[in-house]
Formats: structure tokens, C-alpha cells, sequence
């Protein structure tokens, strides 16, 4: 069953969804504990529609995968095409935000860096990004002033503040519109923050966006 975009009102999104970008490194600490070098530059790869899942739904993990870590993200629906776009028209192409999990194979994914490979089947499998739904925007916003968070049993896991991205929502939109164009009901997942690990099975989750959003699902057995 493919994954309908849809805003907290009820209203689905009128455009189906599309690819799912993602932005790798954006937080400098989470960089850090990875081990990995912080970068100058976005670094940006895609999921297909297809690893998207309602992420109020119990999340379902395959055994033979191995191990899934969680990284939790800002998500952004975006409604109008933009190639080669401003910061200005970037940010009001941005239909709704919400939340969402870049589930990653991570030994998976490890074993494919070290072998200098693509490691899409680490990122990109079916299931591989949870999504909530979106709240609608209806006019400016200020980027820096979003916080979200995720509590696994009841223990905060990770805490994110826009304000400590790398590369701010706005230029993020506009650089990721100079390599590729975005196209309405793609959806921008843009970056984790520190904490990251192993997604227990069995597990409830909490998700908070500022005091707007807040979500409750499991992880199945």
C-alpha cells in the first residue's frame, strides 16, 4: 500500500508522493559520533516512494536485516517545482512539516562504505522512512525556531534544534533545486542530530514537534 501524504486536519495532499530526499550530516555533532568528518557542502541521496510508511503505525523489522538504527528528522512536503531555486522560493514550496525516522541498516551499510560501494539498500529498503503526518504552513515561519525529539521507553533519545543545522532549511531547498528539480509531493527529510542507535523491538516511541506536534507508535516484537 503506497503512502498517501496527508496534513493533521484529514486532508490528504493533493499530489501523490514523490521521492524522498535526504540530507546526510547536517548536525555537526552527530557527525562527530559517527566518526565521520563534518562537511563543507550538503551532502544529499534519495529513498523512493516506496520506503515510506505512516510512522503511527507499528514500525515492522524484518529479523534477517540485522541491525536497524533510528535517526529522527524534520520533514518537509513540498508543493511547487523548483529547479535552480532561491532560498525565498524554496521555503514557499514548503506545503507542511512533520516529522520522520531515516531507518538505516547500519552494519549493512558499513560493510558497503568500506568496500566503496552504494549503500541504497542500507537507506532505501521498503519501510525505510517512517513519515507522520504534516502540519500545514500558511505563511513565514521561522526555520531556526523548530525543535523536535524522540523518547524510546520513556528515555528522551534525541533532541534536535533547525537552529544547529549546518545548512539552514531555506539554502538547503534552494542548493538541493540546483542539482536536481523538486517536484510537488516530494518530501525533504533534512538531517539527525546526535544520539542515534539501535531501534529496540517491542518498544514505545514518543516523536514532539515544538509544542505542535506529537506522536505515539511501537516498534513490533
Amino acid at each position: 500500500m503506497h503512502f498517501v501524504p496527508r496534513f493533521t486536519d484529514g486532508q490528504d495532499f493533493p499530489y501523490a508522493l514523490g521521492k524522498i530526499v535526504c540530507v546526510g550530516r547536517n548536525y555537526a555533532e552527530h557527525a562527530k559520533e559517527m566518526d565521520s568528518p563534518v562537511p563543507d557542502s550538503p551532502l544529499f541521496f534519495i529513498k523512493p516512494a516506496t520506503a515510506a510508511v505512516p510512522l503511527k503505525n507499528p514500525i515492522s523489522i524484518e529479523p534477517s536485516r540485522g541491525e536497524v538504527h533510528f535517526e529522527t528528522e524534520l520533514a518537509l512536503l513540498i508543493s511547487q517545482t523548483l529547479t535552480d531555486a532561491s532560498p525565498e522560493e524554496a521555503e514557499q514550496a514548503v506545503a507542511g512539516i512533520g516529522l520522520a525516522l531515516d531507518l538505516t541498516l547500519r552494519q549493512v551499510q558499513t560493510e558497503l562504505k568500506e568496500k566503496g560501494h552504494p549503500w541504497e539498500v542500507a537507506k532505501a529498503f521498503d519501510g525505510a522512512c517512517p513519515l507522520s503526518q504534516f502540519l500545514r504552513l500558511s505563511g513565514p515561519l521561522d526555520w531556526s525556531n523548530l525543535t523536535f525529539s524522540l523518547d524510546i521507553d520513556e528515555e528522551r533519545r534525541q533532541t534536535g534544534h533547525a537552529k544547529d543545522m549546518l545548512f539552514p532549511i531555506p539554502e538547503l531547498l534552494a542548493e538541493m533545486s540546483r542539482h536536481f528539480t523538486l517536484a510537488p509531493g516530494d518530501v525533504v527529510i533534512t538531517g539527525t542530530p546526535a544520539g542515534v542507535g539501535p531501534l529496540p523491538r517491542d518498544a514505545s516511541l514518543h516523536f514532539e514537534l515544538n509544542d505542535w506536534l506529537e506522536l505515539d507508535t511501537r516498534v513490533a516484537p
